[in-house]
């Protein structure tokens, strides 16, 4: 059972006993809020009298948090400072929301936030929309049919850059969505042909040009002294095609997000090769992104909604919810699969298509911080296939458009340890990566458009 209590359920024929609200569920959102922002401000508090994480932690198990909350009011007026953050946070723009979504679990906690109550508990009555594909998703944000959206890491580096699309819009990705959770799936005819090396002629699929599912494909492959562009066909087919399109053999194999592997699994169409974590452990994938207008122009609105993400993400992280996850996004306006897809690819324990059963926690896990060394190792892979064909301020774009400093000041708020550094190192297939150094780092490769 969900731990936060569903407010769309509310009978809103009748009005609010309190005499305030119009229904009981407008009860509840406003409910919520209050309680939210008053967390945030013990939150704010107790770090301000304890900044040792350490220390505050133990005197919270020492004593307990109500009684602790009761020792600090006795010296600092905590209810006036509850009252000056309510009257000080300014009230929402827009109320009613449209989220576009593409049905994998990449996109979990911008799913979810809707039937488990984080968007309801910040005052915001949300809409999610299942999309085909991430063209439309793209196309529907730009044209502001979509309020914000669920959409790849790279996607709001392209749009900001201009790349795939008519024009340059200015773009942001406030949240990452998910790490990890995507893997490599082969048809069954080729699970005597593991070697990369044989897999000339291929045809291989990605969700989308600007994907990490492309750029981690085309990366694996080249390490392995296969042309991306020469030596296999990659093309670009919606996640929810993927499968079917494997069983029709009009593909070998795909790099792509979950829960699709698993459903090729499932299905007895196909094996998962490697999961993508073993090209860069701890890689983004997916993302919640809007455009700079709506953040620049709906403030209020802007950080309910990142904070109502943000918040799904910490509850996500915890691997004890999974389980409880996967049955309240199975259904089919969400992502309508198999309950026990989703557990397997969510728990990190599941079938590999070839008689074993694996067993990897990591195997996806929900991280929300964006950090810039993630954007710029995204853009040396659009200039490294020609994606992107001009010089570009790597770092200028990766600041402006991955929102590193919202992340952190709400991931503290929800509970979630933010990060101490202004950046994350990584290797991928044990290079290591200096996004000080780009272009020395794009020039060190062999196989390359540019």
């Amino acid at each position: 059972m969900s731990l936060f209590r569903n407010p769309f359920n509310a009978d809103t024929r009748l009005a609010c006993a309190c005499g305030r609200h119009a229904s009981p569920a407008e009860h509840d959102r406003a409910q919520g809020l209050d309680a939210a922002q008053d967390r945030a401000v013990e939150s704010a508090v107790m770090r301000a009298l304890f900044p040792q994480d350490d220390l505050r932690r133990r005197f919270l198990r020492a004593v307990g948090s109500g009684t602790a909350m009761a020792a600090v009011s006795s010296i600092f007026p905590l209810a006036l400072a509850k009252e000056a953050f309510a009257q000080s946070t300014g009230s929402l723009e827009k109320q009613k929301l449209k989220v576009g979504f593409i049905p994998i679990t990449c996109a979990t906690p911008i799913i979810m936030a809707h039937p488990m109550g984080f968007y309801a508990k910040q005052g915001l009555d949300v809409e999610v929309v299942k999309t085909a594909g991430w063209a439309l998703i793209r196309d529907k944000a730009m044209s502001g049919e979509y309020d914000a959206a669920h959409m790849l890491s790279p996607m709001p580096l392209a749009i900001t850059l201009g790349a795939g699309t008519s024009g340059a819009v200015p773009w942001t990705m406030p949240a990452v969505e998910n790490i990890n959770g995507q893997a490599i799936t082969l048809a069954m005819k080729h699970k005597d042909r593991r070697d990369p090396k044989d897999w000339k002629g291929f045809k291989l699929a990605v969700p989308f040009d600007y994907s990490m599912h492309n750029y981690l494909l085309r990366y694996y492959l080249a390490e392995h002294g296969i042309d991306p562009d020469t030596d296999v066909q990659i093309r670009s087919i919606p996640p929810p095609e993927m499968v079917a399109n494997l069983r029709a053999d009009n593909i070998d194999g795909f790099l792509a997000p979950d829960p699709v592997n698993q459903r090729a699994v499932y299905d007895g169409v196909g094996f998962i090769h490697i999961l993508s974590k073993e090209i860069w452990d701890g890689h983004p994938c997916c993302a919640f992104a809007a455009s700079k207008e709506f953040v620049t122009k709906m403030p209020n609105t802007y950080q309910a909604l990142l904070k109502s993400i943000i918040e799904a993400t910490a509850y996500a992280h915890d691997a004890s919810h999974r389980k409880e996850i996967a049955a309240a996004i199975a259904t089919p306006n969400y992502l309508n699969q198999p309950v026990t897809v989703l557990e397997q690819v969510l728990t990190g324990t599941y079938a590999d298509g070839l008689g074993k059963v694996i067993k990897v926690p990591e195997r996806i896990d929900f991280d929300p911080m964006p950090w810039p060394s993630f954007a710029v190792w995204i853009l040396t892979q659009m200039k490294r296939w020609g994606q992107v064909k001009t010089d570009i301020d790597y770092q200028k774009i990766a600041s402006e458009v991955f929102l590193a400093t919202d992340a952190i000041r709400l991931m503290r708020e929800a509970g979630m340890t933010p990060p101490t550094t202004k950046d994350k190192t990584f290797s991928v297939m044990g290079k290591p990566f200096d996004a000080t150094k780009p272009d020395e780092y794009l020039a060190s490769f062999k196989i390359r458009r540019t």
